[in-house]
């Protein structure tokens, strides 16, 4: 092998080995220097605007928000924090609004759809259950709450809510929910322990938001297993 080659090879390992921990590190991931920064602030949008109101309820929601005014804080964030609180709670608002006139134009046709992998009638009934306890507050109180956020919208538009009454709510349920958590990761962003422990926070965090659709796909799997057990009166 010639000396030439030999101080290629070495070359392309060490620009190789100089990579991967940048590449293992999630900051770097998520950072807007880092290969996904342009793309992260239009991604939060459409998973905010997606969760909010279409029938989609199994996306991360609060921690999302949370994750994403922490990672405004640190040195290099893909988006600053004003940005965040524009678009994050017009994302909300969005949503809520097609939400509201997809069960207020589709209700029908939605009460008699089959249960599908995403969609249940369940969720309906909860978050009817959910709305007549709470009346109209309830599109402010929802967005706390995961799926029932997602379907609130569709059973105000399928109970035919005054427009002009849901709307002030919708705007200041956007705006409580979408400003409000990422205000709050943000302010624990800035503590000098979360900087240092963001990876370890970053992971919880992730675990977190999709330990609701764990839970919901094993429940499903064993009513459906106990239903298909249970015999059958003739």
């Amino acid at each position: 092998m010639s000396s030439a080659c030999f101080t290629d090879c070495t070359t392309t390992i060490t620009q190789v080995m100089a990579l991967g921990p940048d590449w293992m590190d999630p900051m770097y991931l998520l950072s807007g220097s880092g290969p996904f920064g342009n793309f992260i602030l239009p991604a939060v949008f459409t998973i905010v605007f997606i969760e909010s109101g279409l029938l989609f309820p199994l996306l991360p929601g609060d921690s999302l928000l949370f994750t994403a005014g922490m990672l405004s804080s640190q040195p290099d964030p893909f988006a600053p924090l004003w940005q965040l609180l524009i678009f994050i709670p017009l994302a909300s608002f969005l949503g809520d609004q097609s939400g509201y006139w997809i069960g207020r134009k589709f209700g029908e046709h939605l009460q008699n759809r089959p249960d599908g992998k995403i969609f249940k009638k369940e969720y309906l009934e909860e978050s009817h259950a959910f709305f007549e306890k709470h009346g109209p507050i309830t599109v402010i109180i929802c967005r706390f709450v995961p799926i029932v956020r997602t379907y609130a919208p569709l059973v105000a538009g399928m109970s035919r809510m005054d427009y002009r009454v849901f709307f002030p709510f919708s705007i200041a349920g956007a705006l409580i929910w979408g400003a409000g958590v990422t205000l709050l990761g943000s302010w624990l962003g800035q503590y000098q322990w979360v900087a240092d422990n963001i990876d370890i926070i970053f992971i919880s965090i992730v675990l977190v938001s999709i330990m609701p659709g764990v839970i919901g796909a094993i429940k499903g799997r064993k009513a459906s297993k106990k239903a298909n057990s249970t015999p059958r009166v003739k």
